[in-house]
């Protein structure tokens, strides 16, 4: 849900979001602008980026509290030194799946888990650039 929050958020505002199941043979699928985190797509895994990264590397951000890029990734992977706030956020994230609901109210739901983690991003960025 990190990355339709990003693309809602810094991105485009009025994305719509289609989700389809794993076993999609993506490559017959048409009509849609761009795909991200499914295989083989510009905007997913690549070594150790995750999905968040690729979009944030297409996209380019000014934001410095995008610091969920260290977070998120940690989320979503399983790399050698995570961020401490990332381990949560994998125990949060796949609570939520657990709750049965569909991926659209998943989006509505943890849309402010990420609105609030930017915000504390913000605060920390900004009194980190104070000192």
């Amino acid at each position: 849900m990190a990355c339709p929050w990003l693309i809602k958020r810094f991105i485009d505002p009025d994305a719509q979001f289609e989700f389809l199941g794993e076993d999609t043979d993506w490559s017959s699928v048409r009509g849609t602008e761009f795909f991200f985190d499914v295989p083989g797509c510009e905007l997913g895994h690549h070594g150790d980026d995750v999905s968040f990264d690729s979009i944030l590397k297409k996209h380019s951000s000014n934001d410095p509290p995008l610091r969920l890029a260290d977070i998120v990734p940690a989320a979503d992977s399983h790399r050698a030194s995570p961020h401490v706030a990332g381990e949560g956020l994998r125990w949060i994230a796949h609570g939520f799946r657990k709750l049965g609901l569909s991926d659209h109210e998943l989006l509505n739901r943890e849309f402010i888990l990420y609105d609030a983690l930017h915000a504390e991003c913000k605060e920390r960025s900004a009194s980190h650039e104070s000192k």
